[in-house]
């Protein structure tokens, strides 16, 4: 399956009921990801989430080899618009043990600017799935 096409229509769909460019990454990290949106959110966020999405598909940078990318992206936009990209990236790197040169470590950076693009409303949540076509998939 091609897990990053289907990342991007998931975002379209996803988009098209969000009432706000918060509500879209929190839904998007639900049904790409397994993340729920209650206060459990972060032991769902601590054991990686569910694969929903398993597939390949992803741009060499991002490919490490895993049917998990579409999960680590979704999971790591929802810890940014829940956390903020500064405890993001420290749990990522830190915690989670993906180094920024890692193909999980490029695949967070993206997921951490996505959500700041999302959320400052620079990137508008109808362009979300272009934005994941053109900038994540091989």
């Amino acid at each position: 399956m091609d897990a990053c096409a289907e990342l991007a229509a998931l975002a379209g769909r996803v988009g098209a009921e969000a009432s706000s460019p918060r509500e879209f990454l929190l839904t998007l990290g639900t049904e790409a990801a397994g993340i729920r949106r209650g206060p459990l959110w972060m032991i769902d966020a601590a054991l990686a989430g569910q694969n929903r999405l398993p597939g390949r598909g992803f741009a060499e940078p991002f490919d490490d080899g895993s049917n998990g990318q579409a999960r680590h992206f979704a999971g790591t936009a929802v810890s940014t618009a829940r956390l903020g990209a500064s405890v993001t990236r420290w749990v990522s790197v830190r915690l989670r043990r993906d180094p920024l040169d890692s193909a999980d470590g490029r695949l967070g950076e993206q997921a951490i600017t996505f959500a700041g693009l999302v959320l400052s409303g620079e990137l508008p949540v109808a362009a979300t799935p272009g934005w994941i076509a053109e900038n994540l998939c091989a």
